[in-house]
């Protein structure tokens, strides 16, 4: 028992570290909390959680030799560069209409999920971390069998969860000070970083595409 819980501790410690670091997913908790309220961040990391699950199932299979390779993880971050700044531009063209006033309670909840997988889907450093950190946390805990498995998943889901739902309520619950220009400023400067992130990443694949 000792042991299923350090494995679930230092998970969690692990992802809530790295989940506390500016990203996709950080950004639109942000937005989205701003939009529809506190249950958006939860609603983002469900979506994150499902697609984590499936690659940890394929991992314990035998994915790790194929997330390692160069060319995957080029695919990856030009693609993902697409989607990101596919999305920023979305947000830059609502912003003249934006209003705080406007936005209700979570609506189309599956829809966050799908987005909460989509971007961490779109960020290669994820499928990097996977391939490498994560890898070595799952080859560790599956020596203790299923129930290791188990409790690093565990321990990594909650510690995003309780990030993002933080951070979630913090801003969900603000939204009654925010003016619809502050709003329209938030959103904006989400938009901005998500752009810079998908030039990042675009610059990235690139680059290792001519590494190859």
């Amino acid at each position: 028992m000792l042991t299923f819980l350090t494995i679930f501790a230092t998970s969690f410690a692990v992802a809530f570290s790295g989940a506390a670091m500016p990203g996709p997913v950080m950004t639109a908790t942000i937005s989205e909390s701003a939009r529809r309220g506190p249950l958006a961040g939860p609603l983002l990391v469900a979506g994150h959680a499902v697609l984590e699950l499936g690659l940890v199932i394929l991992i314990v299979l035998g994915l790790a030799p194929f997330l390692q390779k160069g060319w995957v993880f080029a695919a990856i971050a030009i693609v993902g560069s697409f989607m990101l700044a596919r999305m920023a531009l979305g947000m830059f063209r609502s912003i003249p209409t934006l209003s705080i006033r406007t936005e209700g309670r979570v609506q189309g909840g599956a829809n966050l999920m799908v987005t909460g997988a989509m971007l961490s889907l779109s960020t290669p450093y994820w499928s990097l971390w996977w391939a490498t950190i994560g890898l070595g946390y799952i080859l560790y805990s599956a020596r203790y069998g299923a129930g290791g498995v188990v409790a690093f998943f565990i321990g990594h889901i909650l510690g995003d969860l309780v990030w993002y739902s933080g951070i979630s309520v913090a801003v969900g619950k603000g939204r009654r000070f925010l003016g619809d220009r502050s709003y329209r400023v938030l959103i904006g400067s989400c938009a901005v970083f998500l752009l810079v992130l998908a030039c990042y990443f675009a610059w990235s694949g690139v680059h290792k595409v001519l590494s190859l």
